[in-house]
């Protein structure tokens, strides 16, 4: 539990940064959903701040709580999000041709943006195990099951994105518990020489549309390319400076649907523009650089698959966001974590990170 002493050694400036993306998103949200004609804001903000008090509750909670003793009882919750994944597939809530969320009392959960931090605390329990990390080839295989179930059960829903976010904390973490370099080659062509079947028959139709619209959206400019081509209109009107807040218009006059979900950073580079841009990914660079060091100073193997695990699933939803709001990776319905709208999402990053302070708080513990 909880020492008063271990106070004294949580990261405040990983803390700071943290904060200030989550304001920064707030802002860009209060722009994205703001409307001239009634001078009122859309109700996402306010639901917003509410998912950000819930997650600050969250952190202090993995604070209170030794991050060993969570991950030695990840298999319970492994285990009860894979009963919520289930229960989301039968009796959960259908929004945009989705069955992702469970309602709460008018709020929305949704399970599968909290399977990273689960997949990140099971994984660190079973790679931790042996004096040599994870060396057998059963061992990636029990890991890769683990994955699998989450995998298959959110991608049902369907939410391949998401789903898809598994694969780098699987990934990165088997590297560091001692998966050769030979062996991520061999997958890595496996993959490659298994495209055409996953095209085939693992693909809906409309993600295979996604996919070609990326490659040439003026094939149809007015629908399956449209997210595309205004999202680099958008990133590219804001010039050096921007326009300034609640005055882009791609945004105000919606022009770019979703914009404040999975378009939040283009909203942000057409109001504040190149020097914002820079500003807020500077702040993604130092959260990152930030909590890896904790890694570094772990004083334990599990601490440090722990950090990576997180940090894996981190990393690429933003290389992955910006890229997208940019023209440069297909159109997913992945947040930018910290700054797109969505309550599970900054709820289950705010979890991730509370567990990351945990472990460069407790390096110094017996």
């Amino acid at each position: 539990m909880f020492e008063r002493r271990l106070f004294a050694y949580i990261d405040w400036m990983l803390v700071a940064a943290i904060g200030v993306l989550c304001v920064i998103g707030l802002v860009m949200i209060f722009s994205a959903t703001y409307d001239p004609v009634t001078d009122e804001v859309g109700s996402q903000f306010y639901r917003q701040m509410l998912g950000i008090l819930l997650g600050v509750i969250a952190v202090v909670v993995c604070l209170v709580i030794d991050y060993r003793v969570l991950v030695e009882r990840s298999l319970l919750l492994y285990v009860g999000l894979v009963a919520l994944l289930l229960y989301t597939l039968f009796f959960g809530i259908e929004q945009g041709g989705s069955q992702r969320w469970i309602g709460l009392g008018g709020v929305n959960l949704q399970p599968s943006e909290f399977a990273r931090a689960v997949v990140a605390l099971v994984l660190a329990y079973f790679f931790s195990q042996g004096r040599q990390g994870a060396q057998r080839p059963v061992d990636w295989l029990i890991g890769l099951g683990f994955v699998g179930i989450l995998f298959f059960l959110i991608a049902r829903e369907p939410d391949l994105g998401t789903a898809v976010t598994l694969l780098p904390v699987c990934l990165v973490m088997m590297v560091f518990a001692g998966l050769k370099l030979r062996v991520i080659a061999t997958i890595m062509l496996l993959g490659v020489l298994a495209a055409p079947a996953v095209w085939s028959y693992g693909l809906e139709e409309y993600q295979q549309t996604r996919i070609v619209s990326f490659l040439d959206p003026e094939q149809d400019p007015l629908g399956a390319g449209y997210q595309q081509i205004q999202a680099r209109i958008t990133v590219g009107s804001g010039g050096l400076t921007g326009r300034g807040f609640l005055e882009g218009t791609q945004s105000q006059y919606d022009f770019l649907p979703v914009a404040h979900n999975d378009f939040i950073f283009s909203v942000l580079a057409e109001e504040q523009g190149f020097l914002g841009v820079l500003l807020v990914l500077g702040l993604y660079l130092f959260v990152i650089l930030r909590s890896l060091d904790a890694a570094r100073v772990a004083k334990d193997r599990v601490g440090m698959y722990l950090v990576v695990g997180v940090m894996a699933g981190f990393c690429f939803q933003v290389i992955y966001n910006v890229t997208m709001s940019a023209g440069l990776a297909p159109v997913k319905g992945l947040t930018l974590p910290l700054m797109s709208y969505g309550g599970s999402s900054v709820i289950a990053t705010l979890v991730g990170f509370g567990l990351i302070l945990n472990v460069r708080m407790r390096r110094f513990t017996n």
